[in-house]
């Protein structure tokens, strides 16, 4: 069976993470995803260590895996002859993705409103801080920013040490990867009916704000704000990370009362059964501390033999590279390969999309690998391609 996007044309004019991880999602999908990238200004991704690979094509790991099963051209975007090229190109495609500040395509005549005259059917997706529209749409912005400013970070974390980063970026892909990904699909599914494309404006400020889904929607009902610690998730309750005797620690979610009682029972902590389910903050302050003292006194693998045998939603921190052994996650097929320039292996974390490739990934590309291909395909000459790097358009 074929993917589900395969015949999908996108052009990538993104870079870093958020777009990247966009088109990362619809390419393992299916989707034929051009990156066009400049050939003075490189993605910084390329340059992030480790590198992984054969000696001769060498490549940082993150891009071999956020530009995984895409083609890359390298086009300098104020050339005078640039704009034919991407022209050319936007008539046999179907999705443009870009995440330059607003103004920035227009000024080079490659915005939405000048590429529709090209493809009607076009999908313009703009990935941006702050969006297209308000008072903050030019200013400069990332991950942390877009969380602090969307109201997240201000219950994200203690009371003792204030907001706290997480080890991933929220905004970036939950707020922007993901959501251009819906949008680009819900799009293209629209289109089918109107044979219209259309322009998607996604602002990861906005989309963090929308991730704050129920403690978002009972402040602005009720007027007061969540804080720090003190809500049914974010420490106010049982529900926390707790330390064990080797300096590891065991994550307890157990929140229903069937959970809590296998829990209690594992803890060998009976006499708390009357209170785990007293919601006040000087109760859950005194639970917290007793399951801590009971925690500390065994070691991590203890702990992950006993809670094994029970239901009650406790499970140990892993590192990563304990979560790519555990045997759920290669059950699932969470660790791939991924085969380079020359067809050497390299190892990588899966799509969680339940569309996987029959053949093996391929690992992102070098700056321009597939130019003279691409160009060829639109009809340029081998003279005329020669003259294009001459002029340092590509």
């Amino acid at each position: 069976m074929s993917l589900p996007l395969a015949g999908l044309k996108i052009l990538d004019f993104t870079t870093l993470l958020p777009g990247p991880y966009a088109t990362q999602l619809l390419a393992d999908m299916g989707a034929e995803v051009l990156r066009v990238e400049s050939p003075t200004r490189p993605d910084l991704v390329k340059l992030m260590p480790p590198f992984v690979g054969d000696k001769s094509c060498r490549v940082s790991a993150a891009h071999a895996t956020l530009n995984r099963n895409k083609q890359s051209i390298s086009i300098d975007l104020k050339h005078e002859d640039a704009k034919e090229i991407i022209h050319k190109l936007v008539r046999e495609y179907d999705v443009v993705i870009e995440q330059f500040r607003p103004g920035v395509m227009q000024r080079l005549g490659l915005d939405y409103n000048s590429l529709k005259k090209i493809q009607q059917k076009l999908i313009y997706c703009s990935i941006t801080g702050y969006g297209q529209t308000g008072p903050l749409k030019d200013r400069a912005g990332h991950d942390i920013n877009y969380l602090a400013l969307s109201g997240l970070a201000s219950f994200s974390g203690r009371k003792e040490t204030g907001p706290v980063l997480s080890g991933t970026q929220i905004a970036d892909i939950a707020g922007g990867s993901h959501h251009a990904v819906m949008a680009i699909m819900a799009a293209h599914i629209q289109r089918m009916t109107t044979n219209e494309g259309q322009y998607l404006d996604i602002s990861m400020s906005d989309a963090a704000m929308a991730l704050t889904t129920m403690f978002g929607s009972n402040a602005i009902s009720s007027g007061e704000d969540p804080e720090l610690g003190s809500e049914m998730l974010n420490g106010g309750l049982f529900y926390d990370y707790y330390e064990t005797a080797d300096q590891r620690h065991i994550s307890i979610g157990s929140l229903e009362p069937g959970f809590a009682m296998n829990l209690l029972a594992v803890l060998d902590l009976s006499e708390l059964k009357s209170k785990i389910s007293d919601q006040s903050e000087e109760v859950q302050r005194q639970i917290r501390a007793t399951i801590a003292d009971k925690v500390r006194t065994k070691s991590l693998s203890y702990w992950q033999t006993e809670f094994a045998k029970v239901d009650a939603c406790v499970e140990p921190v892993l590192t990563m590279n304990e979560a790519f052994k555990h045997s759920h996650f290669i059950a699932r097929g969470m660790v791939t390969q991924a085969l380079d320039a020359n067809n050497n292996e390299i190892r990588q974390i899966d799509s969680a999309l339940p569309f996987k490739r029959p053949t093996a990934h391929q690992a992102g590309r070098e700056l321009g690998a597939d130019t003279q291909t691409v160009l060829k395909q639109l009809g340029y000459s081998d003279e005329h391609i020669s003259d294009l790097y001459q002029r340092k358009c590509i």
